[in-house]
């Protein structure tokens, strides 16, 4: 597998260059490049820090404040990171002590959701509003070009193998009240430097890894779905890879969680599905999971979906399938090698492959083994896929629908998830 790595890293070199420092062992490097990037950009040394790593993980929070002191940085605030799914009101407290601290730049350490929250934290901050004006594509830049206000530097450090938040354009927030995600894309929202010390990943749960990885998965495998011809060979190259490492790494992560080789592939995985995601987009089972977060996690919830959203777009996709077949088969997650089939079949192929991954680890594979799934989750998600803020996720699907073709095509999907019976699924003509 070393040479899977070492392509993963050149992709990621390719990727970030400069802006990044990832690998093993590297916390220490914190503030060599937030006081860099201080230097560069002209900008004072007085930091926001946003993290609950003082709580959990006392030996890196010191480690990352006494590297920042190190190089000159001052801490002029702090701010606990924030709970899973990023909810708005944890998205405002940050907020606040932006605004109550003044400082020249915002400084992440923590997982995805986190890091998610503080970017929007920072759009608030800086040009007001409500949050809603900013959920869909793009509408953080509209602001600032009508304005004349400019967003507060962002350095994220990464905490955990997962959404690879600290890579990409994406902060997804979720609204307590009605427990439905929405999402903030927008190049201006990229943290402009990042870091993430693979090693720090040893101390996620083994469900927590087994989420992260498969966000990670669902990443590849969507934006690679969803891929249009003149970025194929790219995301092509990125997922399979990104996939491979997940489906050689993952299971010696959980059995093994001090396993340093299998936290840095997984790490590099999780990292290529942000690369992915920053060069094409996620689709059905990301939409999907955004109305489905008050009973299960994200990457469970992609988990379950993705095998029957991939039946669905089977007849859009038939080189990916292929491809994920002779993988799958490596893996042994296909008894026999089905490259060989077309169509629906082929789907259901590739669809019985990601069920067995799931399987192996432990995950539930249809929603109705969902404890608290309802009627009422897939008439908001139903819904939710209408709502024009997250319309670029239906534009991304293989089979791209409008709003009005939604209750004709993604139901069955949806029901054929709660049930396991591929037969449900329709595929579009």
């Amino acid at each position: 597998m070393t040479s899977v790595k070492a392509k993963a890293q050149k992709l990621i070199n390719d990727f970030k260059g400069t802006d990044y420092i990832y690998g093993i062992g590297c916390l220490d490097k914190t503030g060599e490049l937030v006081s860099h990037f201080a230097h560069m950009i002209h900008s004072g040394k007085n930091a926001l820090l946003i993290t609950s790593l003082h709580k959990r993980d006392p030996e890196s929070y010191d480690a990352i404040v006494s590297s920042l002191k190190k190089h000159g940085l001052d801490i002029v605030g702090h701010t606990d990171s924030s709970r899973p799914n990023s909810p708005k009101e944890d998205v405002f407290r940050m907020k606040e002590a932006i605004q109550a601290s003044r400082p020249h730049m915002v400084i992440v350490a923590s997982g995805g959701s986190g890091i998610d929250a503080a970017k929007a934290a920072i759009v608030l901050a800086n040009l007001g509003g409500d949050i809603e004006e900013y959920f869909g594509m793009g509408m953080v830049s509209e602001k600032l070009k009508a304005s004349k206000n400019f967003l507060l530097p962002c350095i994220a450090i990464q905490t955990a193998s997962g959404s690879a938040a600290h890579l990409t354009k994406y902060s997804n927030i979720t609204d307590l009240q009605t427990f439905q995600k929405k999402l903030i894309v927008d190049g201006a929202i990229v943290p402009q430097k990042c870091l993430f010390d693979y090693s720090l990943t040893k101390s996620m749960s083994p469900e927590f890894t087994k989420d992260g990885a498969f966000d990670g998965l669902a990443h590849c495998l969507e934006v690679y779905y969803g891929t249009h011809q003149e970025n194929y060979a790219k995301v092509e190259e990125i997922a399979l890879t990104g996939i491979e490492l997940i489906l050689a790494y993952l299971e010696k992560a959980i059995n093994d969680p001090m396993n340093i080789e299998a936290r840095e592939a997984l790490g590099l995985a999780t990292d290529l599905g942000g690369y992915a995601i920053m060069v094409g987009g996620t689709n059905g089972a990301h939409l999907t999971s955004f109305s489905l977060v008050d009973i299960l996690s994200h990457g469970r919830a992609c988990a379950i979906l993705n095998p029957f959203y991939t039946v669905f777009f089977a007849p859009a996709i038939k080189n990916q399938l292929k491809q994920l077949a002779k993988l799958f088969f490596k893996y042994d997650l296909l008894q026999e090698d089905s490259s060989h089939l077309n169509g629906k079949e082929l789907g259901i192929a590739v669809a019985n492959g990601l069920i067995a991954l799931s399987k192996r680890v432990g995950f539930p594979t249809t929603l109705s083994e969902i404890k608290g799934m309802t009627q009422a989750h897939i008439d908001k998600a139903l819904q939710a896929a209408k709502n024009p803020q997250l319309q670029m996720k239906l534009k991304n699907m293989p089979i791209p629908l409008n709003a009005d073709l939604v209750d004709e095509y993604m139901e069955p999907v949806i029901q054929a998830a709660m049930t396991g019976d591929f037969n449900l699924i329709k595929n579009f003509k």
